[in-house]
């Protein structure tokens, strides 16, 4: 009898957290995020997509494109400080895919000037990255920069069409400012 009582506790316990892994990649997905099945980790750990399990931070741990999309993920999750933390941890941290990262966790940290200039130079390491002027482009919203915003919705038009994601969440953040 002792057996069956804790067999059913065990299944209670794994539908349990099966269920909430579940619940949690659902919400990350909701919340934006390119890859809804990226989970995130306590403070100070990475996820490694390589060995698809948490992993200490530390230099070298990861590939620098898997740290940068592993911040971006975090700061999608409103976890800013520790998004710049694991940037910190790139080798090189001046590509255009990092800058932008970095810009939009100091940019949602308040730190909106820092996060333009962030901006600033991933656009000029690659003027054709439609979500860095997606970013940009909110930056100047919040601003009430509303010409310069329109500069980027129109890049962003050049760069993927007025049907992208980077257009219409930019054109929908200048629609809203205007109203």
């Amino acid at each position: 009898m002792r057996f069956d009582d804790r067999t059913a506790r065990l299944t209670t316990t794994l539908a349990l957290a099966f269920s909430l892994c579940l619940g949690t990649a659902g919400l990350a997905y909701a919340a934006g995020d390119s890859n809804p099945s990226t989970p995130t980790c306590q403070r100070g750990q990475v996820y490694n997509p390589s060995t698809k399990r948490c992993e200490q931070q530390r230099a070298g741990v990861m590939s620098d494109h898997d740290l940068a999309e592993y911040s971006h993920v975090l700061a999608r999750h409103e976890r800013y400080d520790e998004a710049l933390d694991v940037l910190n941890l790139m080798k090189n941290q001046h590509t255009a895919e990092a800058l932008n990262y970095r810009g939009y966790a100091t940019r949602h940290l308040g730190r909106l000037d820092e996060g333009i200039g962030y901006y600033l130079q991933s656009v000029k390491l690659d003027p054709k990255y439609a979500m860095v002027r997606e970013y940009l482009g909110e930056a100047y919203v919040i601003k009430g920069d509303l010409a310069k915003a329109h500069e980027q919705l129109a890049a962003i038009k050049t760069i993927c069409g007025t049907e992208c994601e980077e257009y219409e969440d930019l054109a929908k953040a200048i629609a809203e400012k205007k109203s």
